[in-house]
C-alpha cells in the first residue's frame, strides 16, 4: 500500500519515547502534522534531519503544525537520542514497520551491494483534517526543512 496526496492519512496509534500511545488521530481538527519517516537514531543523515526540525521548531509551531519522526528504533534508543540532541517533539516506535508498510515507505534498499529492507526517508505533510496535502519521498536532508516550511508558508497564504 502506498499514501497519495489527496488521500485520507492511515490512522495509527503507536508509542513515543516515553512508552505513551499517539494517534494521528489526536490531532485531527487541530493542527496540521508534519509525519516524517527516517532509518535509524544517532546516524548522520537521521541526526543532521532531526536537528533541522529541532533548529526550527518553533516556525512549524507558529504554522500551526506538529512534528512526528518515526522509525523502528525502541523507546530506549528514542529516549537517548532525544536527549543527546534536545529535540522538542516525539518520535514514535514502529518496530514491527506496519506504519512505515501502510504509508509505502518500507522499501527494498541497496547498499554496497546488500539488499535489505527499510525505510525510505519520507515526509509527509497531513492537514487538520486528516488528508495528505503534500508528501515527499526518498528525501535528501540538506534543504528539506526549507522546502517543507517553504510549502506550508505557501499554504498559509
Amino acid at each position: 500500500m502506498t499514501v497519495v496526496e489527496g488521500q485520507q492519512a492511515p490512522n495509527f496509534t503507536l508509542k513515543n519515547e516515553q512508552g505513551e500511545l499517539v494517534s494521528l488521530a489526536n490531532y485531527i481538527g487541530k493542527k496540521s502534522v508534519v509525519l516524517y519517516f527516517y532509518p535509524k537514531d544517532m546516524t548522520p543523515g537521521c541526526t543532521t534531519q532531526a536537528c533541522d526540525f529541532r533548529d526550527f521548531h518553533s516556525d512549524f509551531s507558529d504554522l500551526n503544525a506538529v512534528i512526528l519522526g518515526v522509525s523502528p528504533d525502541d523507546e530506549k534508543r528514542h529516549g537517548k537520542f532525544i536527549e543527546k540532541h534536545g529535540l522538542p517533539f516525539s518520535l514514535l516506535v514502529d518496530g514491527d514497520h506496519a506504519v512505515a508498510e501502510e504509508y509505502g515507505v518500507w522499501t527494498l534498499k541497496k547498499m554496497y551491494g546488500r539488499e535489505y529492507m527499510g525505510i525510505e526517508r519520507s515526509t509527509f505533510l497531513i492537514d487538520e483534517n486528516g488528508v495528505v496535502i503534500k508528501e515527499w519521498r526518498k528525501v535528501r536532508v540538506k534543504g528539506h526543512i526549507d522546502t517543507v516550511l517553504s510549502y506550508l508558508r505557501e499554504r498559509r497564504e
